[in-house]
Order: C-alpha cells, then structure tokens, then sequence
C-alpha cells in the first residue's frame, strides 16, 4: 500500500505551475496579487536606484559648478530660471527670490532673507517629494505581503483538509498536493515582502542623504546671501 501511494505522488506534478493551475480560484487571486506586487516593486527600486544615481551625480556637478568661483549671477544665467536638476532647481528658487527682492532703485525690499530661506525650503519639498515617492508602496508590500500569503496558505489548507474529508483518505498522494498549493502563497509572499523590506530601508536612508544635502546647500547658500544683504 505504501508502495502504490509513493508511486502515486510521484507521478504528480509538483512544478510551480502545476501548483498554481490545481490550486483554488481564491488561492490563485492571492498568487498573482503577490507576483503582481513583486513585480511593481522591482520596478520601484530599479527606478530610484536609477534616480538617485542621477541626483548624486548632478549635485556633485552642480557643487563645482557652484563653488568654482563664478559670480552667482553668471551661474544663474547660465542654468536659466526653470532648470532640470534638484540641486540647480534650489539655487534658482533662491536667486529668483534674491532678484525680486532688489527695488528698481537697487534697494532691497524688506525680509528678503526669510523669503528666500522659504523660497529653497519649497524646492527643497518637492525634490524630497519626488525622491520619496512610491517608497510607500515598497513599506506597503514588505509589511502586509507575508500575511496575504498566510491568507493564502490557510485558505488553501483549508480546501485541502475538504479534500481529504471528501475523498476519504490521508494518503500522501491525497495530501502533498494540497498542501504545496498552499504553501506557495506563503511562499510568494515572502518572495514579496523581504526585497520590498531591504530596498525599503537602504532607499530611505539614501533620499534621507541626498536631501539632505540639498538642505546643507541651501544653508550655504542662505548663508552667501546674508553676508551680501548685510553688505
């Protein structure tokens, strides 16, 4: 009789779309939620990976710019009011704000410093807002992935522990492949939620340096142009 029941489960196929195709509708809808996840968060984090790179690299570029020595004035010119780079984009929001505060006659209008202080703490806001976007779907999928694959795996299990009630038997051929349907969800799910997890993590770190950094420039910056208004 055990010989006949190894055979038996031997022969079934065991194949991760062999479990997906047996496995229950509500199972099924679990699985391809959980790839669907995965998939969309591998998307994110190449995305930001990429973005971040990029910002890196312009606030280097713009830093030697910057600090090279070229009048302000010039360097503004040069970028135009309404450039493509983060960090160009602050120092435009404070030059833009410097030069409306100059009356005609070349006076300055009163509380140009924490205008202009306010004018780099809104870029500075949408910078941030575009570094940190979808990272809250990474935090989403790592912490309610595991449990919608648990949903899946009890659920399955469940329809499992029918199976044997209705066909009688306890035999592994009956079990196996019941419980390895179920037991894929967790497994989608974990699949899912540890690289949303990591990515999570080391990204919010790396927005949090870069912006940082937009916010140690900013200062710097602030600082340039207060010592040019108490002149």
């Amino acid at each position: 009789m055990e010989t006949e029941t190894l055979a038996l489960a031997q022969e079934i196929d065991f194949s991760m779309l062999a479990l997906f195709a047996r496995a229950t509708f509500t199972v099924k809808i679990v699985m391809i939620l959980l790839i669907a996840a995965s998939f969309w968060s591998w998307a994110i984090i190449i995305q930001k990976v990429l973005t971040y790179r990029r910002a890196r690299q312009e606030a280097d570029v713009f830093d030697q710019a910057f600090w090279s020595g070229e009048p302000l004035d010039e360097l503004f010119e040069k970028i135009g009011p309404d450039p493509a780079g983060p960090s160009q984009k602050i120092f435009a929001a404070g030059m833009m704000e410097w030069r409306r505060s100059h009356r005609q006659d070349g006076g300055l209008i009163p509380g140009a410093a924490p205008r202009i202080d306010r004018s780099m703490d809104v870029a500075i806001s949408k910078e941030a807002e575009d570094l940190t976007g979808s990272l809250p779907f990474l935090a989403t999928v790592g912490s309610t992935a595991p449990f919608v694959g648990l949903f899946g795996t009890v659920w399955g299990i469940m329809h499992a522990f029918i199976e044997i009630a209705q066909q009688q038997s306890t035999n592994l051929a009956v079990v196996a492949p019941g419980i390895a349907e179920a037991l894929l969800a967790t497994g989608l799910g974990l699949l899912a939620a540890i690289p949303a997890v990591v990515a999570y993590n080391k990204l919010s770190s790396d927005s949090d340096r870069i912006i940082g950094g937009y916010e140690a420039f900013a200062d710097e910056f602030s600082t340039i142009l207060s010592r040019q208004l108490d002149s």
